[in-house]
């Protein structure tokens, strides 16, 4: 898989571009179906609250925000200035943002998101479940079985579609193309230099004229 959706379902598909119709939209239906039961089972035999992906980052957050600091000189309960490693941020718990936007963005505690909490809730129990709490729901792998649980039904064949009369009427027309096959020539623009460059002419080494040749001379047949 890679971070472009379209080249990832191209390259699980590239059999299917020379099936009928009908079959690519099957074959199509069949991968996906595939696909929702391996993610169900995956996550659904799991006993994580989040979905196991989203644990490991967690995890690694927590551990990396060991070498942080944390202070709250403003002593409001939920605001929070971490600095360490070159790097202040304040971090507002009750808002679930920072300075640097990441927790905004990916609505899931990070380092210094971590550091926050540790301070608030003291290491803990407390502290485990102020995790999950300050995270979306997004994560949680309640919602990513709802994701895949719905089922992908398979085209009928052609004499089984239900089309509603005025799409039967309907004439579409194709979309308009170039019948040259060759690329599209483009008038290029020249450069000053360019223009005013005088052509350079041919001069005969016989006759010394402008425009002929040795090889084409009149006076070199001529001998």
């Amino acid at each position: 898989m890679t971070t472009n959706i379209a080249e990832s379902l191209n390259s699980i598909l590239m059999d299917e571009w020379d099936y009928p119709m009908s079959y690519i939209f099957n074959s199509i239906a069949k991968k996906f179906g595939e696909k929702f039961r391996e993610r169900h089972a995956f996550v659904g035999g799991k006993e994580n609250i989040f979905v196991p992906s989203t644990e490991r980052i967690l995890r690694d957050n927590k551990s990396g925000s060991d070498s942080l600091y944390v202070g709250n000189t403003n002593g409001v309960l939920d605001e929070y200035t971490v600095f360490g490693n070159g790097i202040t941020a304040k971090v507002n718990l009750l808002e679930s943002s920072c300075s640097c936007q990441k927790f905004n963005l990916v609505k899931m505690p990070f380092e210094l998101a971590m550091v926050a909490l540790r301070a608030k809730y003291s290491d803990g129990k407390d502290y485990g479940n102020s995790i999950y709490d300050y995270s979306s729901p997004i994560y949680k792998d309640k919602s990513y079985l709802l994701a895949y649980s719905k089922a992908i039904n398979v085209v009928p064949p052609e004499g089984e579609w239900t089309v509603p009369q005025e799409l039967v009427e309907t004439k579409i027309s194709p979309p308009p193309y170039d019948l040259k096959l060759e690329r599209k020539k483009f008038k290029r623009t020249k450069d000053v230099g360019e223009i005013f460059k005088s052509k350079r002419r041919n001069r005969c080494s016989i006759c010394k004229k402008y425009g002929d040749k040795r090889t084409t001379c009149r006076m070199s047949i001529k001998s």
